[in-house]
């Protein structure tokens, strides 16, 4: 049973012909003595048969093969599959590309970066300038290993120097891209410094044939052992040097 007077859902309900016999009697009564309702109730009757007219002849026109459910799975499967291997090929031109740029760029560094550089800068900071201070001091050489081994427990042992009148006197903890380093500073009785390097390897774990480099003021000694690489730097062209190179076998 309806509402009366009749509300929009009911009216709504007498233009799409849903109501019962009784009910849409009793609206078209109500219409009959209120005009300006049945109007309005007019105007939506006639919206309502011009859009059943517009779907009808829609219905009635040919059917779309384009518009197959099958032929459209059918034609966004193959579009997938035309993606898919269009950004494989990329992706593949990009890898061989990267991984190619890649191994140019570090046989480039590895051919352009002169070995053990950061042991050098290292001396001049804090054996020559003295930028900071130690963070180990000592005169004894087992408590300068100790404190090495707390941080190196597979490198070489430190070297004995104690006949060219050297002594490790102090140790200084750096940081490198590969990991931890460490100086450690030796000094003869007239102050002379040297100082022992050791590090990770660089990329790749590109270990060091024996070499030696001179820069400026300067030469290292380089060489690898098991899991790092090893740098003594010392003053190029001095007494020191001689008796260094004699002492270590350089």
């Amino acid at each position: 049973m309806i509402n009366m007077p009749p509300n929009d859902n009911d009216l709504n309900a007498y233009v799409d012909r849903q109501l019962s016999e009784a009910d849409r009697r009793l609206v078209e009564t109500y219409l009959a003595h209120h005009p300006e309702v049945a109007a309005r109730v007019r105007a939506w009757q006639q919206d309502a048969q011009h859009l059943r007219t517009a779907l009808g002849s829609t219905l009635q026109q040919p059917a779309n093969p384009a518009l197959d459910p099958a032929m459209i799975r059918r034609r966004l499967n193959h579009r997938l599959r035309r993606h898919l291997a269009s950004a494989a090929v990329l992706l593949l031109a990009v890898s061989v590309g990267g991984f190619s740029g890649w191994q140019a760029r570090e046989m480039t560094l590895l051919r352009s970066a002169a070995p053990m550089a950061d042991a050098l800068q290292a001396y001049r900071l804090f054996a020559q300038q003295g930028v900071l201070p130690a963070d180990y001091q000592t005169g004894d050489e087992h408590s300068m290993q100790a404190w090495l081994d707390r941080y190196f427990t597979q490198a070489n042992r430190l070297p004995d120097l104690s006949n060219a009148g050297f002594k490790p006197v102090s140790g200084r903890l750096l940081s490198t891209e590969q990991g931890a380093a460490a100086m450690v500073v030796y000094q003869d009785p007239t102050g002379e410094k040297i100082s022992f390097y050791v590090r990770p390897p660089g990329p790749k774990n590109f270990l060091l044939p024996r070499g030696s480099r001179r820069d400026g003021e300067l030469q290292a000694e380089y060489w690898s052992g098991p899991g790092y690489n090893y740098a003594m730097v010392i003053p190029s062209d001095t007494p020191t040097t001689q008796r260094l190179k004699q002492t270590l076998n350089f």
